[in-house]
C-alpha cells in the first residue's frame, strides 16, 4: 500500500490535488486543513497517504501528519463513517481537536462537520471513546506538511529516513504522564482535554497539575 507521495503538484481542486512523482500523477484527496497547508501549483509537496480499495475503484486520501492519518484510519472504523465524513470531521475540527471532542464526550463538536449527523456524531464518541487516548498520546495538533525529497513514493512499513512530524505536544505528554500515573486513558484524556480547553496556552506542567485537580475524588 503507498504510504507516503511526494513530488510536485500540478494541479490543486477544491478537495483534491494531482501530485507528479516523475512522470506519474497521483490524485489525493484531502481534508480542507490540509489543502490549506499545501503549497500552490507548480511548487514541491510530500503527504503520508491511506489507500481505499473497493471493487469499482481506488482512491488516495493525503494527510498533513502521520497523526492525522491514524485520526482517519480510526474514524472509518466506526459504522457510517466513510472516507469523505471522515475527511469532513477532520477539516472542520483538526487532530487535537477531533480527540478533545471524543475525550470530553463533545459529540456536538464532531456534528458541526459537514455532512454529520447527531446520530453519527454520538456514535463516534461513544465507539472511540476507549481508543482514542492511543492516538491523542502520538502527538497533540497538526503539523507542517512533511517536505517532499526529490519525488518519491515510500510504501507503508518502509521507515523514512527523516521528515518525521515534530514529537508530543503538551497534551500528549501530559497524557502519558498521567496514565504512567495509573489513570484510565479514557478518564486521564478527558481530564487532559478539559484543562486544555481552559487554558490552551499551558505547558505540560501545567496541563498535568490542572488535570490532577480535575481527577481527584470529590467530596
Amino acid at each position: 500500500m503507498i504510504g507516503r507521495i511526494a513530488g510536485r503538484i500540478d494541479y490543486r481542486a477544491t478537495d483534491h490535488v494531482l501530485i507528479d512523482v516523475q512522470g506519474v500523477g497521483y490524485l489525493i484527496f484531502c481534508s480542507d486543513r490540509t489543502m490549506q497547508a499545501l503549497p500552490r501549483a507548480g511548487e514541491h509537496a510530500a503527504l503520508y497517504t491511506d489507500l481505499l480499495v473497493r471493487e469499482d475503484i481506488l482512491q488516495l486520501f493525503g494527510f498533513a501528519t502521520l497523526v492525522e492519518k491514524e485520526w482517519h484510519r480510526l474514524l472509518m472504523s466506526v459504522q457510517g463513517v466513510g472516507a469523505k465524513a471522515s475527511l469532513a470531521i477532520l477539516g472542520a475540527l483538526g487532530p487535537d481537536g477531533i480527540g478533545r471532542a471524543i475525550a470530553l464526550g463533545d459529540w456536538n463538536s464532531v456534528k458541526a462537520a459537514k455532512g454529520i449527523g447527531s446520530k453519527t456524531a454520538q456514535r463516534v464518541v461513544n465507539e472511540l471513546k476507549d481508543k482514542a487516548p492511543e492516538i491523542m498520546a502520538m502527538g497533540a495538533g497538526p503539523a507542517p506538511v512533511p517536505p517532499a525529497a526529490d519525488g518519491a513514493v515510500i510504501e507503508a512499513g518502509a521507515a523514512p529516513a527523516a521528515h518525521v512530524p515534530a514529537g508530543p505536544g503538551p497534551q500528549a505528554e501530559a497524557l502519558s504522564a498521567l496514565t504512567n500515573l495509573g489513570y484510565a486513558p479514557g478518564e486521564a484524556a478527558g481530564a487532559v482535554a478539559q484543562a486544555a480547553g481552559a487554558a490552551p496556552e499551558a505547558g505540560v506542567a501545567d496541563l498535568i497539575r490542572a488535570a490532577l485537580k480535575l481527577l481527584a475524588p470529590k467530596g
